[in-house]
């Protein structure tokens, strides 16, 4: 297979041992030993360092990122504008707590965040937190206590964290919620777009307010403009406006969680602004500092009027993961956002060419760099993302059988054709149950 030039220099894909190689297997072991068994490890991948969309591990193996460490490092690995801005950051403070205290930085990246907003949102206030289930907490604490309102509705197949309230919104995996007893009470689902007839709207109007719960106790609605963990699923046009009438009709809020598909993942700052929509609440995180520890929640200023101490976060805004977040900011205004649309659209249309010819390959989705494909079967798309990695691509599975595409924005044409071309070589591979 040939190597693609990476933006820093370096080749990959390039294995050179084993995967796991002899050094990685050594770490692999000293964390079986000593690290929580709650994590989760998709493949034996022990990281060295990374540049751009190339990541090396400890024994040297090169590896094109496809992950990007689940859509985080959104201006690639080691970018140096933001690696600039973080080591001037620690050279002048490395923390404070911005819960109690006042950091230029902070003020600075609540500002150019605050008008990123989609039109028609408004003036906007924005509380820093360190996760994006940090953020989707305080957007249920918010959206409870300005519409002094119990209950809350999200979608099956949704993702929004595993922290207990977060969690009572999480439906992807039923595993999530076993053996943690009662979650939040007031929680409700409903089928997200091509989960049945009845979605939506629809069926929030017909079958929720019918029978579990009136609209005038329901403080928000919560959903991803692009269905992440449960598929990297695209809804309809029209179908998030109809949630957007339907919150207007009752007072409820609209709560886009965008932590995974926002920071111009999909071409645009955010994945709402390809349907026009406009909501009350964003919550974001992920790319938003390129790896450091950061999201956001950002809602309307009406609506972000809470008392000192109603909301707070010791780490949250700390000033170094600020510092990460305005550089990559300025890349994906200045270049990142485009270049996502035009490797979106060649990988959409590299993937779709590919299904006409392989089997094994049952659909393709996706806007952006947020790109998805289904296979036959959830055991298929495990093994054609075991093959993509001992092949040096990292890819991950979502959905029910699904495998998400989601390379750092600073991918370049080359390096998409090389991760369409080992995808199709591992499709081959395990249809035909061939070695690699």
């Amino acid at each position: 297979m040939s190597l693609t030039e990476a933006t820093d220099g370096l080749l990959a894909p390039h294995i050179v041992t084993d995967l796991p190689g002899p050094r990685a297997r050594v770490v692999i072991e000293q964390d079986e030993r000593v690290c929580s068994p709650s994590l989760t490890r998709v493949y034996p991948l022990v990281v060295d360092h990374g540049e751009g969309t190339v990541l090396v591990d400890v024994d040297g193996n090169r590896f094109l990122d496809f992950n990007a460490g689940i859509a985080v490092n959104a201006a690639g690995h080691s970018h140096p504008e933001v690696n600039a801005a973080i080591h001037a950051q620690v050279d002048a403070c490395l923390h404070y707590c911005s819960s109690d205290f006042y950091h230029p930085v902070h003020a600075e990246f609540c500002e150019r965040l605050a008008a990123t907003v989609p039109d028609g949102m408004g003036p906007s206030r924005v509380f820093l937190a360190n996760s994006g289930t940090e953020a989707v907490e305080g957007a249920l604490k918010l959206a409870r206590h300005y519409t002094k309102r119990p209950n809350v509705i999200a979608f099956y197949g949704a993702f929004h964290g595993r922290s207990l309230g977060s969690l009572s919104l999480t439906s992807s995996k039923a595993k999530y919620r076993s053996g943690f007893g009662i979650v939040t009470p007031g929680s409700y689902h409903a089928p997200f777009a091509y989960d049945g007839e009845l979605t939506g709207a629809d069926y929030i109007e017909q079958v929720l307010f019918r029978r579990m719960t009136e609209p005038g106790d329901v403080a928000a609605i919560f959903v991803e403009p692009i269905q992440g963990e449960g598929g990297y699923i695209v809804p309809p046009a029209g179908w998030l406006q109809s949630l957007r009438d339907l919150c207007d009709r009752h007072g409820i809020l609209l709560v886009m969680d965008e932590v995974q598909s926002g920071m111009g993942r999909t071409g645009a700052m955010w994945a709402c602004e390809h349907d026009g929509v406009v909501p009350d609440i964003i919550t974001a995180g992920k790319g938003l500092a390129s790896g450091l520890p950061l999201a956001a929640l950002i809602a309307r200023d009406e609506i972000m009027q809470w008392a000192p101490g109603k909301h707070g976060s010791t780490f949250g805004g700390n000033p170094v993961a600020c510092a990460a977040a305005l550089a990559t900011l300025d890349l994906v205004q200045r270049e990142l956002a485009a270049n996502a649309t035009d490797r979106g659209e060649q990988l959409l249309v590299g993937m779709r060419e590919l299904q006409q010819r392989e089997p094994i390959i049952t659909q393709v989705r996706g806007r952006g760099l947020m790109i998805g494909f289904d296979l036959v079967d959830h055991e298929t798309a495990y093994a054609v993302e075991q093959a993509c990695f001992e092949r040096g691509l990292l890819v991950l599975t979502c959905g029910h059988r699904g495998i998400r595409l989601a390379p750092p924005l600073v991918v370049t044409a080359e390096q998409a054709d090389t991760a369409l071309s080992i995808i199709a070589d591992a499709c081959e591979a395990v249809r035909g149950g061939a070695p690699r």
